[in-house]
């Protein structure tokens, strides 16, 4: 009797009714993606929203390279018909 009274107390009593497990905390929003996938819709909709101000910003560099290059094309065009003109009032072309 006090062998099985003594193995009672050896063993613990204490019963789980649930377990958590590290599931229970995956896919929360705005948690990066365990697989490398696409992620949630949250993560999408930000990534769209990051990509779309990227290309704005792209798109706004571009056109002031465009102007900046358009305002030198007319320079050289202006030095080009101002070195022609010279080259006439001297005597260089005969037109």
């Amino acid at each position: 009797m006090l062998r099985t009274t003594v193995s009672k107390l050896a063993r613990p009593t204490v019963s789980r009714a649930f377990a958590t497990t590290s599931r229970a905390f995956a896919g929360e929003t705005g948690a990066p993606p365990k697989t490398g996938g696409q992620g949630d819709a949250f993560q999408r909709r930000e990534k769209a929203n990051e990509d779309f101000a990227i290309r704005q910003r792209e798109k706004e560099k571009l056109l002031e390279l465009k102007k900046k290059l358009s305002e030198q094309q007319k320079h050289l065009q202006t030095l080009s018909d101002h070195i022609d003109e010279i080259t006439k009032e001297q005597g260089g072309e005969r037109n």
